[in-house]
């Protein structure tokens, strides 16, 4: 299959995601050597989850596929350009590639406008909509002081 071809499945299950009322116009899937081993759609109103975006389901779909939290080697294709919080997990993932095909105007023009978060990244905390402040106890160190001693930890 070519570029288009897995840009047709993605395309395809978000439009059947759709129709089945299980979410949003969003579907994703990552391959690798030239099969299909994550397919995901948003699931939010149907599991409840703000985080089940269809890159995201896609994703864990495919690490537990291959047994690793990493993507390396593999490329994702999904029907819309991904939101601010589906492109932190794919840069987590490490995937070698990102194919889209609707922009985020296009997924604004119909509802679905991410700009207010990259508009909020951008602010100092102090002035975000959210009130983010940190709480700083003598103890909030330890869990990173016990990350940087071990040696049962594995990197990413």
């Amino acid at each position: 299959m070519n570029h288009e071809q897995f840009m047709d499945v993605a395309i395809q299950m978000a439009y059947d995601n759709v129709n089945s009322g299980h979410g949003g116009p969003f579907g994703a899937i990552v391959v690798k050597d030239g099969q299909i081993i994550g397919r995901g759609c948003n699931e939010v109103t149907s599991s409840l989850d703000p985080t089940a975006h269809a890159e995201v389901q896609a994703i864990r779909a495919a690490c537990k596929h291959l047994n690793s939290f990493q993507l390396e080697g593999c490329v994702v294709y999904t029907s819309c350009e991904p939101c601010p919080m589906c492109i932190g997990a794919i840069f987590w993932a490490r995937p070698d590639a990102v194919y889209y095909a609707c922009t985020k105007q296009e997924a604004a023009d119909i509802g679905f406008d991410d700009q207010f978060i990259y508009d909020q990244i951008a602010l100092p905390m102090d002035r975000r909509s959210i009130v983010m402040k940190q709480v700083y106890p003598p103890d909030s160190p330890l869990p990173f002081r016990a990350w940087s001693a071990s040696e049962q930890k594995v990197e990413y």
